[in-house]
């Protein structure tokens, strides 16, 4: 007789690697380094000072920071550390951000998509308590149950509705804790739903009918407990938030970034990060670089540099799509060596960002191959004359 065996790979005894880790693993050194530097007042609940959230979000400028003589450093922390940038932006807007948060009040993040608001959430909330992951993701289906809390079916046919066999969100989890929920994409949630965080963020607390007549009843918040919402600028018309939910947040806008050498600079690393983490070399030069986002920031703007009119196509040519074309042309240099020129992968990278809302922007594009780059080329830019010669490429 024949015995079929099947033979199992060996279970690997380390962790798997992670695709993206969050910024509370990510930069942990950071956060232990920063907690012992400064040693100022903190709100209830902060893991950091609000001076120093600012700086983990935006750094140190370079300079390397050391502790105070009186200071202990914390195991694997040094004394002295360059605290790198993390979000390319207006300081002011952090330092807003922050105080709203040291507050305990509401705060609203909104801004077109590829702008970093959900970035920007998960450092604040890792900064002030030490961990991003209390977050719902908010879509046509997100239920009152998942802003509140449901139930364990198990337990509660074995026992009936007890505390234990409550299934807490992650917005509960924070008000029990103390720390940030964050609420991504809060208006494509059902206007029922946003409801439910009226009276929570107003009143702090969350009444469990199923627990009346015990001390579970009410879930009460504790100090520190404060919200964090992005909502896109583009979808404003799926659901739109009540007068009543509007007051409970303090409005941020989160816009592009303004400076092309500090957009360009975002986009090299993060896009060699990206390449890095895929084991291939990032082999496209800088002149390539520049040229990208220069084409991103004239059709966002609907202007060149030079002040010459752009027809702005309606998709919309975010940092982060920027960084996603440097990857991909990154990797296609990395994986087909000497094929082709990288720069002459460009245009079609260009044409599949702006046909995604509107094929018809891809007329928006030959608008723009023939205006602004036409006029580079002009000027005598080997760049710019390459990628005017590669205007057939727009034409399939």
């Amino acid at each position: 007789m024949t015995t079929d065996t099947t033979v199992s790979a060996p279970r690997s005894e380390t962790p798997a690697a992670r695709q993206v880790s969050p910024p509370e693993d990510r930069h942990a050194t950071e956060l232990a380094f920063l907690a012992a530097y400064d040693n100022g007042p903190r709100p209830p609940a902060w893991l950091l000072t609000p001076r120093a959230v600012v700086t983990f979000v935006m750094g140190s400028a370079g300079e390397a920071l050391r502790l105070p003589e009186d200071a202990a450093a914390p195991d694997g922390v040094p004394r002295k550390l360059v605290v790198e940038q993390k979000f390319v932006g207006d300081r002011a807007l952090v330092e807003r951000c922050v105080v709203t948060l040291a507050g305990e009040r509401g705060l609203l993040l909104v801004g077109e998509p590829g702008t970093a608001k959900s970035m920007l959430s998960e450092l604040l909330s890792a900064a002030v308590c030490g961990t991003s992951g209390l977050v719902v993701q908010g879509t046509a289906g997100t239920t009152e149950d998942q802003l509140k809390y449901g139930w364990n079916y198990a337990l509660l046919l074995a026992q009936g509705p007890t505390r234990q066999a409550l299934v807490p969100s992650p917005v509960l989890t924070a008000m029990t804790r103390g720390a940030v929920a964050r609420v991504e994409e809060i208006t494509r949630c059902l206007p029922e739903v946003q409801d439910a965080l009226v009276s929570l963020l107003s009143e702090r607390r969350i009444a469990v009918p199923e627990l009346a007549g015990s001390a579970d009843a009410l879930a009460h918040a504790a100090p520190g407990f404060t919200l964090i919402a992005t909502a896109n600028l583009r979808d404003k018309g799926v659901s739109e938030m009540s007068a009543a939910l509007k007051r409970r947040f303090n409005f941020e806008t989160v816009g592009p970034i303004g400076d092309l050498d500090a957009e360009t600079a975002l986009v090299r690393r993060q896009a060699h990060a990206a390449v890095t983490r895929a084991g291939a070399p990032f082999q496209v030069d800088d002149a390539i670089l520049e040229a990208l986002v220069t084409a991103f920031r004239d059709l966002r703007d609907g202007r060149s540099a030079e002040g010459w009119e752009v027809e702005r196509p309606s998709t919309v040519m975010s940092t982060a799509e920027a960084v996603s074309v440097a990857g991909s042309l990154a990797l296609a240099a990395a994986y087909f060596p000497g094929d082709r020129d990288v720069l002459s992968l460009l245009p079609g990278h260009l044409l599949g960002v702006v046909r995604k809302d509107d094929p018809a922007d891809a007329a928006r594009l030959l608008g723009y191959w023939d205006g602004a780059v036409r006029r580079r080329a002009e000027q005598g830019s080997a760049t710019w004359r390459t990628l005017w010669d590669l205007r057939p490429a727009l034409e399939g």
